[in-house]
């Protein structure tokens, strides 16, 4: 049976409670014991020596060597000191024989020899154990015996014995009362130890019933985020996973829907027109018109299928960059020609290109045809009738900038930051694109960021839009500036003033040109 973080947790801190408390109890047990038994070691040894000293008094010596200890008095201090003190005290000889007693503790009425190892050790100095005097006592008494001398010669000892009893009855009480307000401080302890066990592991099944619900391809649960600790750290970026694989989900929809619109159009286009002109539907004078569109078509596949491609291969990490030194402005031109027609069509304006010259860049010039392709056909597509596209290219110490603005309605500012991630679409707003698949800015971002540069975006909604990129320069000698050429001497706008260059081959990457090898004008 599987065990809940929640039974684990909550069981693991109970155990360490449990044993806090028996380790606890323990120990106070045994403080206690040791404390009463030096306790009742003290007072033993106090009384018998005040009796010692007290019988002292008492004695009277018969001749040189021999004292006698009368009773009467002395045996009813005895019996008074006895019964106060809760322990037996009686008087021996040096060979153990015992003159005189009380045994309030024990209930005997007498005892007559203490075993002489005893005695001998009591007058010769003191006696401390725990004895049955040799099955005198029904269990094993606590034992003081301390000398009693007479003119300074050891005439017998004084004994004084109690039972554990009661330390054993003490000790019994303080187990009951312990385990009584144990069981209370552990039931306490299981109730706030399982609600705060059952608080902190709650985010965690609500994620994993959240997680469910992913697979199922439910994304619409979210975890409640009541807390500033980690686990509402860990709550919070689980919620945002949610909607970043919510966003992905319904981006790829979307990019399948896109996808099977853009095949299926075009190929039903191509098949109707190709059995249309096969079985001669179509009259032979405008097969060449049909012709044209079905190629048209058959391009934007190969565009799709490109993307596609490209997209595979830069999640593949296999999208790799072949660099070399060309005229960005030169591509931005030739680029701009492939739109000639649309352009036309629409009356827009192409600005700036009169003061863009001759810009030399360092990367894959084919990829970034691609980057600038993009970004026009953006341009071109949603720039109003009658507006402009402007394009300036800016050359500076370490990079260059391109910068393609377009009039139009613009991008909405809350779809500004994401028009750069895969499979997003405005269509709200840029209802003219219904057939992009919301790769094209992606793949340019991507391209950009492989050759070390980034691009980023700027609109107002219903006045313009406008795309700016950079590319870095490698790090080179330095080499002589010519004067920028004016773009209207660019040789793609203007023929007869190419200028006049060696047919040496162009520098490599981070090669600088001598100063005999400089364009001349």
């Amino acid at each position: 049976m599987q065990r809940s973080i929640f039974r684990r947790y909550l069981s693991i801190t109970m155990t360490i409670i449990l044993l806090s408390f028996a380790t606890l109890g323990g120990g106070l047990t045994a403080f206690f014991g040791q404390y009463w038994r030096q306790e009742k070691n003290e007072l033993l040894t106090q009384n018998a020596a005040a009796i010692s000293e007290f019988a002292t008094r008492f004695l009277r010596q018969v001749d040189k060597d021999r004292y006698e200890l009368p009773a009467g008095d002395l045996q009813y201090f005895l019996g008074s000191f006895s019964v106060s003190t809760g322990a037996d005290i009686f008087i021996t000889d040096l060979e153990g024989k015992v003159l005189l007693g009380s045994f309030a503790d024990s209930k005997l009425d007498s005892i007559e020899k203490v075993p002489a190892p005893y005695a001998a050790t009591a007058w010769k100095g003191k006696f401390e154990g725990r004895s049955d005097l040799d099955g005198v006592y029904p269990e094993r008494y606590y034992i003081i015996g301390v000398p009693m001398t007479a003119n300074g010669k050891q005439v017998g000892a004084v004994f004084a014995a109690t039972s554990p009893a009661t330390v054993n009855a003490l000790q019994g009480e303080l187990v009951k009362i312990f385990l009584l307000a144990a069981l209370a401080a552990l039931a306490a302890a299981f109730c706030l130890v399982g609600a705060f066990v059952y608080r902190m592991v709650r985010p965690l099944r609500q994620m994993a019933l959240a997680a469910h619900s992913f697979g199922a391809g439910d994304f619409s649960t979210r975890v409640p985020v009541t807390r500033q600790d980690e686990m509402g750290q860990l709550a919070a970026a689980f919620n945002n996973m949610a909607d970043s694989l919510s966003n992905s989900e319904g981006m790829r929809r979307s990019f399948i829907a896109n996808v099977s619109h853009e095949l299926k159009t075009p190929m039903t286009t191509i098949a109707g027109f190709i059995d249309g002109i096969l079985d001669g539907t179509i009259p032979r004078g405008e097969q060449d018109k049909y012709l044209h569109i079905v190629s048209d078509e058959v391009k934007r596949l190969s565009r799709l299928v490109k993307s596609m491609l490209d997209l595979s291969r830069i999640d593949s990490g296999e999208m790799k960059i072949h660099p070399r030194r060309f005229d960005v402005t030169h591509t931005i031109i030739s680029t701009l020609l492939t739109f000639e027609q649309p352009v036309d069509a629409k009356g827009i304006a192409i600005l700036g290109l009169d003061e863009a010259g001759p810009v030399e860049v360092y990367g894959d010039q084919d990829l970034l045809h691609q980057v600038v392709y993009n970004l026009v056909e953006n341009a071109v597509k949603f720039t109003n009738a009658g507006g402009s596209i402007t394009v300036r290219v800016a050359d500076s110490v370490d990079r260059t900038t391109v910068t393609i603005e377009n009039t139009g309605p613009g991008i909405p500012p809350e779809d500004l930051p994401m028009i750069f991630d895969r499979f997003y679409k405005g269509d709200k707003s840029r209802s003219r694109d219904k057939n992009g698949m919301g790769l094209g800015l992606y793949l340019v971002r991507t391209i950009l960021q492989l050759h070390g540069g980034n691009i980023w975006a700027c609109s107002v909604p219903g006045e313009y839009c406008r795309f700016e990129f950079f590319l870095p320069k490698p790090q080179e000698a330095p080499k002589l500036k010519e004067g920028a050429q004016k773009g209207k001497d660019h040789p793609r706008l203007k023929e007869g003033k190419l200028r006049r260059r060696r047919k040496e081959p162009a520098p490599e990457a981070g090669e600088a040109k001598k100063p005999e090898e400089q364009e001349k004008p």
